[in-house]
């Protein structure tokens, strides 16, 4: 792009150093590209004059054509003083309302002079009016603001209050427009264009801003989503296609002991979605690549067991494996799931967390350095310098958006060559978030639950019937069961949720006296030793209840816990409360996930409250809290962490832009691999402009 673009935004007219440090710090806002590539988020339609007659309080904004036939001030010591002004056309009249800036509107406003007047109707004194509308004379030359469609430009009380209204914005923008409109140089190639029916840059750039009407509006959009989601794809299809081209993998044709032991003891039959992801995942381990897949399944699938199951192919080849997990809690349950399965066997497995004692700790780092460990299970305490595998050929990341990409990337480097890799992840995520976030991987899905596995009744409680969930609670822990209490926790209020947690523990305490009951508190602000000594009391049965934040959204594996009661369920996101509904239902008892919330719901927090109560399918709830949403708080990932950045595309309301992007994308790259082609300069050239945003996540993902 032109270097122009790259000007400080202090430099346009009408700028200046103060806003300039307004817009930066309230919109990002540095040079002139970002002002031209900040969209308006909704428009407002000025194409059309109503007339006063069709004026109805129930509508939009509206655009009226008339004149001044009387201007006066209303209430002069009352606290609701007010300018009137009359509008007046040849089908009737109406009043025009102002609160403030009463004096200047009022030597502004000249009588029987016309007016377009903008705004929106409300019903003020029983009678229909526009309160503060934008009033321009008919003579005056606005080509922004007369006859075209609106952008309403994100914005804040800040910007506001430095003297930049919408108004002003657009005429921002328009500058900026008409000083570089022409030094703007395309950046898609004319057969991309031409192929898929978009409109040049020049055109999307200038009527994405100031479209004359909604059909060049949609096409201007559309351009710029097919671009941006294009490049998001070429960017990671490429790096897909260079690593399965480049990363040779280790070879792994045997099937031996070590996994035929371990297969024949596992105590149920695998299911057919565990079979169908081993045998995907055995096909990368004879292809002579690299394995790069991330597994996907619902809580209490089966993952684990598939990751054991392909980490013994790796023993049995000669090769160490590890499984890493993001909390104690879950590495010491995989761990100890798995001793019971390799018990007798020759299968030597260990597990290495921040609690491992020293000396064990120094004879497990000796024994693994030495290949006498087959597998190593542990949490953050496997990347540490001193842990040195003899062979590393299989990793697992447990959870994978627990860890940084970093902190992956230095699991990698404990193998001389790049191992084969498997992350896994309970949270559904929808196929398009998928296909974005994970698009140099390949996505391996179990979408069946093992038999057996009862459905948890969900219900929805509000606070008039508290009463009558804490007898339902009291019945299941005399029948034997334990129960879940959980708080939210949300990053802005944290102070504040664990008031509520501990005001909600006292409560709790109230009603289930520690005579009669065992109740363990568990949060984020315990010490390690504390949080590990209320969560075995749980785990091992002796605590009734465990009240909690949603730190036990992942992993905590509690058969005996039949009751997930989750407070004001109405902050947590669908992907979040169908993880902690997944903390029930794990044993062979009837369970319950009960969602209490506030009396009052907004709509959408209805809408998700309903959902959870009628669904279980955790793809369905995801897909559904993408749309409601947006993809920020899935896999807790922003739109902005992607390799290109999206202005515009939304990854939930554009699956369908985003999918024949990237066939398109994979048609191009499977015709020329590298972008050598003259054709393609253009791409190749694009994409290393935008290399410092790409990460490779090929090499650690």
């Amino acid at each position: 792009m032109s270097p122009v673009l790259d000007t400080d935004i202090k430099f346009l007219p009408g700028v200046g150093p103060k806003r300039a440090e307004v817009l930066l710090r309230e919109l990002n806002i540095r040079n002139w590209r970002d002002l031209l590539y900040l969209f308006p988020f909704r428009y407002l339609d000025r194409t059309r004059i109503y007339s006063i007659s069709e004026v109805d309080s129930e509508a939009s904004y509206i655009q009226l054509r008339g004149k001044i036939t009387r201007v006066n001030v209303v209430g002069e010591k009352s606290p609701a003083k007010r300018l009137v002004a009359t509008l007046s056309d040849s089908t009737g009249v109406i009043d025009l309302v102002f609160f403030q800036g009463i004096k200047w509107i009022k030597d502004r406003l000249k009588v029987n002079t016309e007016y377009i007047v903008f705004g929106k109707p409300s019903i003020f004194n029983q009678a229909i009016n526009l309160v503060h509308p934008e009033v321009d004379l008919v003579t005056e030359e606005n080509p922004l603001y007369v006859g075209n469609m609106i952008g309403v430009y994100p914005s804040t009380e800040k910007i506001r209050n430095s003297g930049i209204s919408n108004k002003q914005f657009a005429k921002m923008v328009s500058v900026a427009l008409k000083q570089t409109l022409d030094i703007i140089p395309e950046s898609l190639p004319e057969y991309v264009l031409a192929q898929k029916n978009l409109m040049p840059l020049k055109a999307a750039l200038q009527y994405i801003h100031f479209p004359v009407n909604q059909r060049v509006l949609m096409q201007a959009q559309f351009r710029l989503k097919f671009e941006e989601l294009f490049y998001l794809q070429l960017s990671l299809l490429r790096l897909k296609i260079g690593r399965e081209n480049n990363n040779k993998g280790f070879y792994f044709p045997k099937v031996g002991s070590h996994f035929n032991f371990c297969f024949n003891k596992i105590p149920f039959e695998l299911t057919d979605a565990q079979k169908r992801v081993i045998k995907e995942m055995r096909a990368d381990m004879v292809s002579g690549r690299q394995m790069n897949r991330l597994l996907q399944g619902d809580v209490g699938s089966g993952k684990t067991m598939v990751a054991l199951l392909c980490a013994l192919l790796s023993v049995d080849n000669g090769f160490q494996s590890c499984i890493m997990a993001p909390t104690e809690v879950l590495a010491n349950q995989h761990f100890n799931l798995v001793s019971k399965i390799t018990r007798g066997g020759e299968t030597v497995v260990a597990l290495l967390t921040g609690s491992t004692k020293q000396a064990e700790r120094k004879e497990i780092l000796q024994r693994l350095e030495n290949g006498e460990i087959d597998i190593l299970f542990g949490t953050h305490a496997l990347i540490e310098d001193t842990v040195r595998f003899k062979r590393l050929g299989f990793a697992v990341i447990d959870e994978q958006h627990r860890f940084g990409v970093e902190q992956r990337a230095k699991l990698w480097s404990k193998s001389s060559e790049l191992p084969h890799i498997l992350v896994m992840t309970a949270t559904p995520i929808p196929r398009t978030l998928a296909m974005t976030l994970y698009g140099d991987l390949d996505i391996s899905v179990i979408d069946e639950l093992p038999p057996g596995r009862k459905m948890v009744t969900t219900m929805h409680a509000s606070e008039n019937q508290r009463d009558r969930i804490r007898n339902f609670v009291r019945d299941q822990i005399h029948t034997g069961r334990q129960v879940f209490i959980v708080y939210p926790l949300i990053k802005e209020s944290e102070k504040m949720d664990y008031k509520n947690l501990e005001e909600g523990y006292e409560n709790v305490l109230k009603h289930f006296p520690p005579d009669n009951y065992t109740v363990a508190v568990v949060h984020g602000q315990q010490k390690s030793e504390e949080k590990a000594r209320n969560m075995e009391l749980f785990v091992s049965g002796k605590a009734n209840i465990l009240v909690s934040t949603s730190v036990i959204e992942v992993g905590v594996d509690v058969p005996n816990a039949s009751v997930m009661v989750i407070e004001s369920a109405e902050r947590f996101g669908l992907s979040q409360l169908h993880q902690l509904r997944g903390r029930v239902g794990r044993g062979s008892e009837s369970s319950y996930c009960i969602l209490m919330t506030d009396y009052k719901l907004s709509k959408e927090s209805r809408q998700r409250i309903d959902l959870m109560c009628s669904t279980q399918d955790g793809f369905e709830l995801a897909e559904a809290d993408m749309r409601m949403r947006g993809p920020g708080d899935i896999e807790g990932t922003q739109q902005s962490g992607l390799p290109v950045e999206l202005h515009i595309a939304s990854l939930s309301k554009d699956s369908q832009i985003l999918e024949d992007a990237r066939n398109y994308a994979l048609n191009i790259l499977s015709q020329d691999p590298a972008l050598e082609k003259s054709e393609n300069y253009l791409l190749r050239e694009e994409l290393t402009k935008m290399k410092q945003n790409i990460k490779d996540y090929s090499q650690i993902s």
